[in-house]
C-alpha cells in the first residue's frame, strides 16, 4: 500500500480540489518549520514570518478536517482491515521515519547528554511523538477513537471535542495536547463531509461570491492575528473552521481554473513531502546561513521552504529509482489484511 492508501496499479479517481487544498496545507506546514528554523538559527525574523503567523489559526485544522472527509467510506470495514489501513499503515511510516530522523540528530543529542540518554530518547519517541512526525502519530488514534465511539450520539462527541479545543489543554504530552486541540476538526470532516462537498460545489458554481468571501476572510483572520486574539477560547475554534472552509474554497477555485498545478501535485503527495522534507530543509538552511551568500532572512526562509518541498519529492523519486520503495511503500510483510483495491472516492490520509 502506498502512502496515499491505494493498492496495485489501479488508482481511484481523485477529487481535484481536495488535492489542491492538501497541497496548500503541506506547503504551509513546510513553510512554518522552514521559517521558524531559519529565524531561530539566525536570531532574527524576515518577511516570511508574517505568512507563518497568518496561517497559524487554520494550518493544521484544515489538514485534519480533510483527513476525516472520506472516513465514512471505510469506517464500516471489519476491525482487521480497518486497523491495517488506518493504524498499522501509519505506524509503519512513523517508526521508519522517526528512526531516520533520529539517526540524523543522534550525534547532536549525544554531544549534549551522552549516548545512554540518546537510547532513552529513542524509546521515548514511541510515546512522545518525535519532531515533525506527530501528525501521522495522531491520525491512527483519531481513526480508532472515531470507530469505537460510533455508538455514542455524534452531536455529543462533537460538543465534547469542541469543548476540549476551547480549553487549550497543556499537559506537556503532545498526544493529549494535540488530541484535544485537533480532534474536533477531524471529527467534523467525518461528520459534516456532505456540507464540505456542498461548499465546494457552490464555490465552483459561483466563483465571484466565493472570491469575495475569501477576501473578507483574509481581512478577518489577519485582523485577529495582528491583534493577537487568535488564540482566545472560542475565537481559535471559529478561526480554525473559517480557515478550513477558506482553504476548501481556495482549492476549489484553483481547481476550477486549473491554476498553480504544482499545489495539486503537492497535495497528491502530501504525506511523502511530510515525511521527507526535514532533510533538504535542514541542509539548505545550514548551507545558506553558514556561507552567508544571502543575508536577507526572509529570502533565506523562502528558499529553504522551496527546497524542503522540492527536495522531498526528489528523495521520493530517487528512492523509487533505487528500489528503496520501502521508504514510501509499506512492504507486504507489514500487512495484516489482504491487499485489495478499495473503490474509495479519495483515500483519507
Amino acid at each position: 500500500m502506498t502512502l496515499n492508501g491505494t493498492t496495485g496499479p489501479q488508482r481511484s479517481p481523485r477529487i481535484d480540489w481536495v488535492d489542491y487544498a492538501k497541497g496548500i496545507c503541506i506547503v504551509m506546514v513546510v513553510m512554518m518549520h522552514s521559517v521558524l528554523g531559519v529565524e531561530k538559527a539566525a536570531g532574527d525574523t524576515g518577511f516570511m514570518h508574517a505568512f507563518v503567523m497568518f496561517a497559524q489559526p487554520f494550518r493544521m485544522p484544515d489538514f485534519f478536517l480533510i483527513s476525516g472527509l472520506f472516513l465514512a467510506v471505510v469506517i464500516d470495514r471489519d476491525w482487521r482491515t480497518y486497523l491495517d489501513r488506518k493504524v498499522l499503515h501509519f505506524a509503519y511510516f512513523y517508526v521508519l521515519w522517526m528512526t531516520i530522523q533520529f539517526g540524523f540528530k543522534a550525534p547532536g543529542f549525544a554531544a549534549e547528554s551522552g549516548w545512554q540518554h540518546v537510547g532513552f530518547m529513542y524509546l521515548e519517541s514511541f510515546v512522545e511523538p518525535f519532531g515533525t512526525l506527530w501528525f501521522i502519530y495522531l491520525l491512527p488514534i483519531f481513526f480508532v477513537v472515531t470507530k469505537l465511539s460510533r455508538g455514542v450520539p455524534a452531536i455529543a462527541i462533537w460538543l465534547v471535542a469542541a469543548a476540549l479545543e476551547t480549553m487549550h489543554v497543556v499537559t506537556g504530552w503532545t498526544v493529549i495536547d494535540e488530541f484535544c486541540a485537533r480532534f474536533v476538526y477531524f471529527y467534523s470532516g467525518y461528520l459534516f463531509a456532505s456540507y464540505v462537498f456542498a461548499l465546494s460545489d457552490r464555490s465552483r458554481e459561483k466563483p465571484a461570491p466565493a472570491l469575495a468571501g475569501l477576501v473578507l476572510w483574509t481581512l478577518v483572520n489577519g485582523g485577529f492575528v495582528i491583534a493577537d486574539f487568535s488564540h482566545w477560547p472560542l475565537v481559535s475554534l471559529a478561526l480554525g473552521f473559517a480557515g478550513a472552509c477558506a482553504i476548501i474554497v481556495m482549492g476549489t477555485l484553483l481547481a476550477r481554473m486549473q491554476w498553480m498545478n504544482f499545489l495539486r501535485y503537492c497535495g497528491e503527495h502530501s504525506i511523502v513531502i511530510y515525511l521527507a522534507f526535514f532533510l533538504p530543509m535542514a541542509v539548505t538552511r545550514t548551507v545558506l546561513l553558514k556561507t552567508g551568500l544571502i543575508t536577507d532572512i526572509g529570502t533565506i526562509s523562502l528558499i529553504v521552504t522551496v527546497a524542503g518541498v522540492a527536495g522531498a519529492v526528489v528523495i521520493w523519486r530517487l528512492a523509487l529509482a533505487l528500489r528503496a520503495d520501502f521508504l514510501f511503500e509499506r512492504p507486504a510483510a507489514f500487512w495484516i489484511a489482504p491487499k485489495k483495491a478499495a473503490p474509495a472516492l479519495q483515500p483519507a490520509e
